[in-house]
């Protein structure tokens, strides 16, 4: 649906291809007949934007079990069937040597056409959220590659495969950045003066979430300067602009090096961006996040000790004045590179690949 799914899977592709790997990314929204699937990415950026209410009820009554205890995998649904039929299409035209699903329709999909005998390649789950909801889960999938350990625990007791920690999947430039260059560009974007902490509010590739909220609580603090990314979303970014509360950039190819310059990531979704801030070295704030598994992520990341998760606009001014701690900063940078030193991706596809 977002960038963060298409970002994943290029990434693996990319680090695939040295490999001797031949890579074909497939949008599980194109195998939805009569070009629904555009429709049903239409409509949940629409309620994301306008009406988070509602989507807050879909994930309620869909993603999450109703029903107290561990994960259960979800019901068979028409729509996922569809999918595994047109999935059947492709994979017998060009038969694959292995399947790696990174968003959770195409998990369910290819989960159920392996289970009924359909795809002879194996089939794995790269789970992008931090907090495994149940819509990622199906039995005819043949092994997990989790966000951490508690989650690869839970997807085996509920679904009885393998299921193993993976590093994240973030491009290079980000293990990289220039310090120096991004403090630079940061200082030109926000106006900010030399001393002035920068902060970077994260809206997505879509620029969704309460992130004006968010750039009047720091520009009001007079402690920081906030400059926020509003991603493809041209509305938002004038609608910061009016207001004068923060510098607000539109899509930008060098988000590497303006989180190396920052100070601190606030942000809304707990997906790729955040992984992103991880893998630079910049401390992660959760603030406002949007509803579903945006917040369910942000508690997951906060209860792992990755992030700080602020319910209200003083605990967000307190999280960011106790980043000057630096044994906190060093506590929190050492349960980060922990997520990096697990297994890659990569790896473990090759492995299923032999």
């Amino acid at each position: 649906m977002g960038a963060g799914h298409d970002a994943v899977a290029g990434e693996l592709g990319r680090r695939l291809a040295p490999h001797g790997v031949e890579v074909s990314v497939v949008d599980v929204l194109d195998l939805v007949p009569l070009r629904l699937g555009h429709a049903l990415r239409r409509a949940y950026a629409g309620a994301i934007r306008s009406a988070p209410w509602l989507y807050a009820a879909v994930y309620r009554a869909f993603f999450v079990s109703r029903r107290p205890g561990p994960l259960r995998p979800p019901p068979p649904s028409p729509l996922t069937a569809l999918i595994a039929a047109r999935l059947h299409r492709r994979v017998r035209e060009v038969p694959p040597d292995a399947v790696v699903s990174t968003f959770h329709v195409a998990a369910q999909a290819a989960g159920r056409l392996r289970g009924a005998g359909g795809l002879d390649a194996p089939s794995l789950v790269l789970v992008t959220d931090f907090a495994v909801h149940r819509m990622w889960l199906h039995p005819g999938n043949d092994r997990y590659l989790c966000p951490d350990k508690a989650a690869a625990r839970a997807v085996t007791a509920a679904t009885g495969r393998p299921a193993s920690m993976c590093a994240p999947l973030v491009p290079p430039e980000f293990h990289r950045p220039d310090v120096r260059e991004g403090r630079e560009r940061l200082r030109r974007a926000s106006g900010a003066g030399p001393d002035e902490p920068v902060v970077l509010i994260s809206a997505g590739a879509w620029g969704v979430g309460r992130v004006v909220e968010a750039a009047g609580v720091l520009s009001a603090s007079g402690r920081y300067r906030p400059v926020v990314l509003c991603g493809r979303n041209g509305h938002l970014r004038r609608r910061i602009l009016g207001t004068g509360l923060a510098p607000a950039l539109g899509w930008r190819d060098d988000v590497a090096e303006l989180m190396a310059g920052a100070y601190a990531l606030v942000d809304n979704a707990a997906g790729m961006t955040c992984r992103e801030a991880f893998a630079c070295g910049l401390p992660v704030i959760s603030y406002r996040p949007i509803p579903g598994h945006g917040r369910d992520g942000a508690r997951a990341m906060a209860r792992g000790g990755l992030s700080v998760y602020a319910h209200s606009p003083a605990e967000l001014v307190e999280a960011l004045d106790r980043l000057k701690d630096g044994a906190l900063r060093r506590t929190r940078a050492a349960r980060v590179d922990a997520l990096f030193s697990a297994e890659p991706a990569e790896r473990a596809v090759c492995a299923a690949l032999g």
